[in-house]
């Protein structure tokens, strides 16, 4: 069986706050839908970081009624389209634009629909040769500078992704069911969660950030303790 798995991580320690999974393909089991899962998750002032897949009308609509903010690079269709000479500019290559809500995607029921919004203000910035679109809107609050920084941070989820399945082993699944499957896969993620526990409480023991350890050498210096 093959399934798609999404993962809710946090960026300071690197623990699995969430996860989600379905089959590889069909109706429902895009990574959109699997997230939309996991929004229970996610807590007023939170910031969401995610890559260009996600930042579309209506899971920023989402995250903006549950009062979170989100980072993301542009999607490509619209990254191609952005014209920094329209909409309040709040800086070079920085501006805030109103988008206007698409018409009722398939997945979505009438009354869904007509719960979202008709518009939603955004903010689009260029830095480091990207276009992102955020939620943050305030530039007094948040530079153009912090926004980017906080996006080149996302690196570390692709890290956290490799240990998960690479340091851990858990690239190819023994079970062949999709029921024992999905146990198998909670099993690791739990034992993924006790290393990133021991790591954090090492880190406060010796006044240290959860992010200056190796999750690689903490799980060598764990079996070998």
């Amino acid at each position: 069986p093959l399934l798609r798995l999404v993962v809710l991580l946090c960026l300071s320690t690197g623990a699995l706050i969430d996860a989600a999974m379905g089959p590889c393909a069909g109706k429902g089991s895009d990574e959109q839908s699997l997230f939309r899962e996991m929004l229970d998750a996610l807590d007023s002032g939170d910031i969401l970081i995610a890559d260009a897949f996600y930042p579309t009308y209506f899971l920023l609509c989402e995250l903006v009624l549950g009062g979170v903010d989100g980072v993301f690079e542009q999607y490509g269709a619209r990254r191609r389209s952005t014209n920094f000479a329209l909409g309040e500019r709040l800086g070079p290559n920085d501006h805030l634009i109103t988008l206007t809500k698409p018409k009722r995607p398939e997945w979505m029921s009438q009354w869904e629909y007509d719960q979202v919004p008709a518009t939603l203000q955004v903010r689009e910035l260029k830095a480091g040769g990207k276009i992102l679109v955020t939620t943050v809107l305030d530039p007094k609050e948040t530079s153009k500078r912090e926004v980017a920084a906080l996006l080149r941070r996302r690196w570390h989820v692709e890290l956290d992704i490799r240990n998960i399945k690479t340091t851990l082993g858990m690239e190819h699944l023994r079970c062949k069911t999709p029921d024992m499957a999905r146990k198998e896969l909670w099993v690791y993620l739990l034992a993924y969660n006790l290393i990133r526990l021991l790591m954090a409480q090492s880190a406060l023991l010796a006044d240290q950030i959860p992010r200056q350890l190796s999750f690689k050498h903490s799980v060598q210096i764990w079996l070998a303790w």
